[in-house]
């Protein structure tokens, strides 16, 4: 796909349709991820992956609910015996999806410095962001037996030639554009003018993006993107309009946002028409002590429970699970329903 930026917004009418009957659809994301230390530099060392086995709970809790989680599956994850233990035979039953995540600073080949910028893959050298894609592709082809057809770059760090990396293999659907977020403070992408609507990234329609799901929310919502970026040195004012009702951001995930905020957030999402609402949240904050947001066993009830919420409210709402398959066949049907 060469030409294609992943970083630019698309055109007005790259916006992707979906078969007459999708309706409105909801897919679960885990950033199946090793854990580390999240106030601490980054390192190549300093991790583990005792948290994998406790996937198997949340994917039984998933499957309770009809609910096909998308496991987006990084190098150290995918180099442990412990994940394919804990979900291949939901992967492999076609329960569970796997995809892609890449970490480049845990993800060999080793051959760049340890920084916050290069922690953005797509900032590295085009030939060592695609060998360090190509070697966990294989890593994760090799303990699922299948091929993974969706991509989450690492911190949302794609770069203006990743597109041309997922296309040569095989990637159907990115999922790393984080509408309403801007990391350019730090060296990462801006996407804070992408829709949150999935588009397709290029003529041909061989890549679609799902952006992940963040609305805002109040009084003051139409005029989110401009107060925002505005407010970005004075997060205490943020504060201030959200808990006056008039501004808030929320992200579809259990890690800070309450389930009454994700309920606001949902609501705007399906009132707005939006098709696929795109939800996610960390591996490791599964085990109590790894994350900052599940610090103790009470935590980890509360994030059950935050999903048990919106998962009802979502069926209230006549909002089903989807998945990459799904998802993929809808549009492919779509592109046959359009006149000629």
């Amino acid at each position: 796909m060469p030409g294609t930026n992943l970083l630019l917004p698309p055109r007005a009418d790259a916006l992707a349709q979906f078969s007459e009957g999708f309706g409105q659809r909801f897919i679960v994301t885990v950033d199946t991820e090793e854990e580390f230390d999240w106030n601490a530099p980054l390192d190549r060392h300093g991790h583990g992956t005792l948290s994998v086995p406790a996937l198997r709970t949340f994917q039984q809790f998933c499957e309770e609910f009809g609910v096909v989680p998308i496991y987006l599956v990084d190098y150290p994850v995918a180099d442990s015996p412990l994940a394919p233990e804990a979900i291949g035979e939901a992967v492999a039953a076609g329960r569970a999806e796997v995809g892609v995540q890449l970490h480049p600073w845990v993800n060999p080949p080793f051959d760049e410095a340890v920084t916050e910028f290069n922690s953005y893959a797509g900032n590295l050298g085009f030939e060592l962001e695609r060998e360090k894609f190509a070697r966990l592709h294989g890593r994760i082809v090799e303990a699922f037996g299948t091929a993974p057809r969706i991509y989450r770059a690492g911190r949302y760090g794609l770069g203006p030639r990743t597109a041309e990396i997922l296309d040569e293999f095989g990637i159907a659907i990115d999922t790393s554009v984080r509408a309403r977020f801007d990391y350019s403070a730090s060296g990462g992408p801006n996407y804070r003018t992408h829709p949150l609507q999935p588009y397709w990234t290029d003529n041909a329609r061989r890549l679609l993006e799902l952006p992940l799901t963040t609305v805002y929310w109040g009084p003051l919502r139409q005029l989110g993107n401009t107060i925002y970026p505005a407010l970005w040195r004075m997060p205490q004012l943020r504060g201030a309009l959200a808990r006056a009702g008039l501004l808030e951001r929320i992200p579809l995930t259990p890690e800070g946002i309450t389930a009454e905020e994700a309920l606001r957030g949902v609501d705007v999402a399906i009132d707005a028409g939006l098709p696929v609402l795109v939800f996610s949240f960390h591996s490791p904050s599964l085990v109590p002590g790894y994350t900052p947001y599940v610090r103790d066993a009470q935590d980890l009830d509360s994030l059950y429970g935050w999903w048990r919420t919106l998962f009802a409210h979502l069926e209230r709402r006549g909002v089903k699970p989807s998945n990459v398959a799904n998802i993929m066949s809808s549009v492919a049907l779509a592109q046959n329903e359009l006149p000629s």
